[in-house]
């Protein structure tokens, strides 16, 4: 394998992904990481400038329902639903001191 991952490396990863792994499960998804590096580098090697660009763009639509704008709830109900409430508006209770 040509692509070699430090150990730091895998801390940073492990740090970013907040993960705290194990010295076997750093080795396993090391060796993961590699493997995939050097899957890319055998893509990037291959030979594309013959193939044209193609893109297939499906139409999206909701098989289960009709799309259909409606105006939602009144404001009252859904105001009365609110657990906390200040005039015509939710009061969002402070989480962060």
């Amino acid at each position: 394998m040509a692509n070699q991952i430090s150990d730091e490396t895998m801390e940073y990863v492990g740090i970013l992904a907040k993960l705290e792994l194990s010295g076997e499960e750093k080795e396993a998804a090391k060796a993961d990481m590699e493997k995939m590096l050097d899957y890319i580098d055998t893509l990037n090697e291959l030979d594309t400038s013959a193939v044209e660009p193609m893109s297939h763009v499906f139409p999206v639509c909701n098989v289960f329902r009709e799309d259909v704008v409606t105006n939602g709830d009144n404001k009252e109900q859904t105001l009365a639903n609110a657990p906390l409430r200040k005039e015509d508006s939710f009061e969002v209770p402070k989480t962060i001191g």
